[in-house]
């Protein structure tokens, strides 16, 4: 299986199936000399893991992060760093109605069409505990952008027709669905409540927020910053949709309407030196913190849309791989609702993408390529 590779400079590849041994990914590229250890990964793995309330699968995984190679004495090596969780609480025996029968929403067919075989128990690689890779290489693209002071912050926008109508990020970790509306989350809690007694389930929005980015971040042509993170939140299997700022709501409005003025000047009040007020920035940002392909210097803000959970246990019309028509019934443990575990998935793959990003940037000046060479140099006792 190819497909299995994300990145150019920081370069990721996910491992593993739902009910084998665990699930691993291997990242490189990260620069030497980064402090990094367990502590710095488990809370993102946290936030994943299954059990954690009514609205999640009640899969009992501890998902303990393991990490293997790369890290020496509490600093990376600018080796590959491997890590992995194990799979402690497969229910394989849940699954067994299912080999011969392809789930409505689910990539069944499309696995036996490609390979003509495929992993029933839980999906295999199309598994939403495949993001458990993701989540761990995520981490670390976190810790990197944090390092030079870049901040990565998503957060569960809609769930149904529940929207979140105010903004607090400090309300985000203080409710299992982690929105950042308390009234709006009590409020999908009792539409979910309601699904779950229907044996039904429900879909949502989750909105990304980066900031600290400066202008120059991304590439003008097939490497844009907004088609990389497209591509990596569209990778999720549950996201069905992309939209960065307006988005799809910029089709209706004007050019005037939806430029965005650029001023120089002060960014708050507290500024005070010449170069401070002097700032090229936008008086609005309709972009969403992109122009071009590169980061303008705004903050980057995007948002994805997650489909409803495909398995329900509702009866559905199927058939079996021999084409005869028929109805299943989903059994085992299953989310009600995909968003509140995939919003630090969707955090962690903008963060990937962001800092493969910033260190292939590495080297779009001479006077840049210049001053990292004299650096080295200097660090080395060199003579030019």
């Amino acid at each position: 299986m190819s497909g299995s590779l994300f990145g150019k400079n920081l370069c990721v590849m996910t491992w593993g199936e739902s009910h084998g041994y665990g699930i691993g990914v291997v990242l490189d590229g990260v620069p030497a000399g980064l402090p990094l250890s367990e502590a710095d990964i488990q809370p993102y793995l946290d936030r994943r893991k299954p059990g954690q309330s009514a609205f999640t699968t009640k899969r009992n995984e501890s998902d303990t992060v393991l990490l293997m190679s790369g890290v020496f004495e509490g600093v990376t090596e600018g080796t590959p760093i491997s890590m992995m969780v194990k799979n402690n609480d497969q229910h394989s025996k849940d699954y067994g109605n299912l080999k011969d029968v392809y789930r409505p929403g689910h990539a069944d067919y499309g696995f036996d069409a490609k390979f003509g075989i495929r992993d029933y128990r839980g999906g295999g690689r199309s598994s939403g505990r495949e993001t458990a890779g993701r989540v761990m290489a995520g981490a670390v693209a976190a810790k990197i952008l944090s390092e030079v002071g870049i901040t990565v912050s998503a957060y569960t926008k809609a769930i149904g027709p529940v929207k979140a109508e105010r903004l607090d990020l400090f309300a985000v970790g203080e409710n299992p669905l982690y929105m950042p509306d308390p009234e709006a989350a009590e409020k999908a809690a009792e539409y979910l409540s309601e699904l779950q007694m229907k044996g039904d389930s429900a879909g949502g929005v989750i909105e990304c927020t980066v900031t600290g980015l400066p202008a120059g971040i991304g590439e003008p042509v097939f490497e844009k910053l907004d088609a990389n993170l497209a591509k990596a939140i569209l990778s999720i299997g549950a996201v069905k949709g992309f939209e960065i700022g307006e988005g799809f709501a910029a089709a209706g409005l004007t050019g005037s309407e939806n430029n965005d003025p650029f001023v120089a000047g002060a960014l708050s009040a507290e500024c005070s030196t010449t170069t401070e007020k002097n700032i090229i920035h936008k008086k609005t940002n309709h972009s969403g913190g992109t122009l071009g392909g590169m980061s303008d210097g705004s903050p980057l803000v995007f948002r994805a849309a997650v489909k409803p959970t495909p398995s329900i246990s509702s009866p559905q019309e199927t058939v079996t791989r021999e084409g005869e028509n028929t109805e299943l019934v989903i059994k085992g443990r299953h989310d009600p609702v995909i968003v509140p575990r995939a919003v630090v998935v969707v955090e962690c793959m903008a963060a990937l993408t962001i800092a493969d990003l910033l260190l292939s940037g590495q080297g779009s000046r001479m006077s840049d390529v210049k001053a990292y060479m004299e650096t080295v140099r200097e660090r080395q006792g060199c003579q030019k």
